[in-house]
Order: C-alpha cells, then structure tokens, then sequence
C-alpha cells in the first residue's frame, strides 16, 4: 500500500532567518525532457506559503501548472507543517495557533472542519498520517516529546482528547517519517542525532522502546529523515558528515537491524540535506541541499540504490539539479511524474523535474513557478497519495 507522498516539514528554530520568495508567477519549461514527459500529469499537491499565510493546492495538468479550485486557501495564523492521509481525504495543517483539519473535495478542493476550530491546540512543525489514518503523529518546538492524535479513519478528527506520547531526547525536532508498513517511526533531532521508535498502529498505547543513533561528527545535525517506500532502508541527512568543502551527508542504515551500510555516509554535494524523497520504486532516492559552498542557490543531489540479497548500497548520480533559493521541501508526486521542490527563499518558489528517458535517475527541469504573491517564504510540500 502506498502511504503517501510527504516532505520536510521545518521546525520554528530551522526556519528563523530564511530570505523572502521572489520571481515571476510563471516560466516557460525548460529543461531536455524527462522520461515521463514534460507534458505529463501529477496528483494534487499543496504548498505552503508562510509569509502570506496560505495554502497553495495545485496539479500539473498535461505539462501546465494548474490551481485547485478556491486556491490559495488563507489561514488565521502561520503555518509551519502539512500533512496528507494516506486516503487522500484529510489535509492537516500545524500552525501557531494548532491543527486544523480540511476535507479534500474533488479535484482537490479544500473545505476547512471540525467547525473551523483547530483540532488540537499543540504548535506542531512537523507531522505524519499513519497508513491506517489511525493516528495523526506530530512534534513541536515546545515539547521534547512525540505525540500521536488518535483520529477518525471516516472523519479525520480525534477520537479522544488524551494524547498519546514518547519523550525525545531534545525539543529541536526537525522532520518526523513513518514507514510505509507503519511498523517504524524516524525522528531527525539536530546535534542529538536520531531516534527509531517501534510503532503498532493497532495499539492503544503505539510507541515502542527507542533507538537513537548519534550523529557522524559531534559538530554536525541530523536535519532530515526518510524511510525507503519497501521499509528497507532508513536515510538521514545530516550537516557535517563527510569531508570536503560541501560536508553535507546521507547517512543510510538499514531498517530491519539498524546497521549503518557500507560506504555511508555519502556526500550529499551540498552542505545542508534538509529534505530526502526515495522514488517510489525504491531504485533512486534524491536529497535536497538548502545551501551550497561557493552558490548562492540549492541544488538536488540523487542516488541509485543497488540490492544485492539483504545487502545495499548507493552510487552517486553523474550529475545535480540547480535548484532556487534555500530549497526546503522535496517529494515525488503520486502519479510519479515528477520530482517536486518548493524553496522558501524564492527564485522560484516551486520547480518540476521529470525522470530523464535517456539518463537513468537523472532530473530534467519541466516548469517553475512563484506560488502566490511574493515574497511568499514556501516552507512545506505535500503530494496526494
């Protein structure tokens, strides 16, 4: 079963001092074409915009970015966080002043719930859906904790008031995944590391014992984790992992046992991986670099992922994707056509690649686009399963 389609979703901390959106509201594609075509489809999927406050729901439609019906939606307060059930019915939004809950209509139409009040009033910067639509999994920079809300498969709105919770190990919590067996949750926390946590989703008390594991370099930070779609492998980005003038790495380990493979980490080419997306086929898997040595823009890292028996490892793609400013947020869209970025320093707000029909993994560039009126400041995206 396919969970979804998620992202980084940044902590308060992380998101302190990031430059404003720029750029005009459409450029022409470029790029040499992808294997899936410039001119394919996506899902639905939502950006969002944290200076302007708002909710940007779009789809590609045979090559052209196309707004959902009512977008941009406005929000009350600032958003931080986004999440989509794995039914692709419920649209969970963390700002400062809770969690709303919006249906998902058709075409991706949005229609604010639970009689327009937040659903739980906890500041979460980073949340997840479970695969069962059991449990709405979130974290914040108030708590060192992780909390489940358990929820309504049929209305999206919790079933209790009482939160289920395990403590962390720090309250700078940067990115939140559970794999798509629901059997694993991964918490990326700064100079603490990561933690794995058990999770069974049928239970009413769901976190298991946790594992942490440390980072590379006691000068670095795990900013980013993702869980590979076949629950093989659990990636970590992390800030001074390797060598070089660009030390940014992606720590791989393998999920099952927890043990780092060989050859990890891998130079991300950048200095900061703050958001990973394994392709859903689990062979690529592309890292975003929110800065760069010498650049004054981001850029997309990808990786082939070999399988050999129970044993893997990754190789280096020949070349990067230039990406905008500060880019923050990274996932492949549902349909799997595209490779989406939003950059919440601008120059562009959000970009398109596709999947190049000659250059296995590489990225070609399809469209960009500004995602509102700027400086829009785009912090967060979430593809429709």
């Amino acid at each position: 079963m396919k969970i979804g389609k998620w992202v980084l979703l940044l902590s308060a901390p992380v998101l302190a001092g990031f430059m404003a959106g720029c750029g005009n509201f459409w450029q022409a594609p470029g790029g040499s074409g992808g294997g899936s075509g410039t001119g394919a489809s996506s899902s639905v999927f939502y950006v969002l915009n944290q200076e302007t406050k708002q909710i940007a729901g779009y789809s590609i439609v045979s090559g052209t970015l196309t707004p959902v019906t009512g977008s941009p939606y406005t929000l009350g307060s600032t958003p931080y966080s986004i999440a989509i059930s794995p039914a692709n019915n419920f649209l969970y939004v963390g700002t400062t002043a809770g969690i709303y809950l919006y249906n998902i209509g058709s075409g991706g139409a949005l229609t604010l719930a639970n009689n327009s009040v937040v659903i739980s009033s906890d500041y979460a910067t980073t949340m997840q859906v479970d695969g069962t639509v059991g449990w709405l999994l979130e974290a914040g920079p108030n708590f060192a904790d992780l909390f489940a809300i358990p929820i309504n498969a049929t209305t999206g709105s919790p079933t209790s008031t009482i939160e289920q919770k395990i403590q962390l190990p720090a309250a700078t919590v940067n990115q939140v995944v559970i794999s798509q067996d629901n059997a694993h949750i991964a918490v990326a926390l700064g100079s603490s590391g990561t933690e794995e946590i058990p999770f069974t989703a049928g239970s009413s008390t769901p976190f298991g014992a946790a594992t942490p594991l440390g980072v590379k370099n006691s000068a670095g930070a795990a900013i980013s984790v993702a869980i590979d779609p076949s629950n093989r492998l659990l990636y970590v980005g992390e800030t001074a992992a390797t060598s070089g003038t660009n030390s940014g790495g992606l720590r791989v380990f393998s999920l099952s046992t927890l043990a780092e493979v060989t050859g990890s980490p891998y130079a991300t080419s950048g200095l900061a991986p703050y958001a990973i997306a394994p392709e859903e086929k689990g062979n690529y898997v592309y890292v975003a670099n929110r800065t760069v040595s010498g650049s004054s823009t981001g850029n997309i890292a990808g990786f082939a992922v070999t399988t050999v028996g129970t044993t893997y490892s990754l190789t280096a793609l020949s070349t990067t994707s230039t990406a905008g400013t500060n880019p923050v947020g990274l996932t492949e869209d549902g349909l799997e056509n595209y490779m989406l970025v939003v950059d919440s320093g601008g120059s562009p707000d959000l970009e398109a690649y596709t999947f190049d029909a000659t250059t296995a993994g590489k990225l070609d560039s399809a469209l960009s686009s500004s995602t509102g009126t700027d400086p829009v400041q785009a912090v967060a995206i979430a593809a429709a399963p």
